[in-house]
């Protein structure tokens, strides 16, 4: 029998300062994250009630907040990277999928975004101390 098991956030608005805008060119209003994180199963599938069982989320949602309000950033890409780093240093994330997206793209509509995969043999370099910058 093949399990799995992800914790997944969605649609979690972000306040950070991304990229640089001229007089013409629509600002975005809002930066959206979306992550699923693979876990173990056996941090789902608990024998017993408690916080020890399960993967404890709410640490990570912190710094995530942190790295979005770090500082100005010229591209999602990079506040993604950070957010990958983080991920990584928690060991019971076994892989992951983010996506960053901001609104409007254009006149009051859409929104536009960046995806990233990362299974187990990916995120392993991201484990070392200063990977990936």
């Amino acid at each position: 029998m093949n399990l799995s098991s992800t914790i997944e956030l969605r649609d979690l608005r972000i306040e950070t300062d991304i990229g640089t805008y001229g007089p013409d060119d629509t600002v975005p209003d809002h930066h959206w994250l979306d992550l699923t994180l693979e876990i173990r199963p056996e941090q789902v599938l608990i024998d017993t009630d408690g916080m020890d069982r399960v993967f404890d989320y709410d640490p990570l949602v912190v710094e995530i907040d942190r790295l979005a309000a770090d500082g100005h950033y010229e591209t999602q890409e990079r506040l993604m990277t950070r957010i990958v780093q983080a991920c990584a240093a928690c060991p019971d994330v076994l892989g992951l999928e983010i996506g960053l997206r901001k609104t409007p793209v254009r006149q009051g509509s859409g929104s536009l975004g960046v995806r990233l995969r990362l299974d187990a043999a990916a995120l392993a370099p991201w484990r070392e101390p200063m990977a990936g910058l």
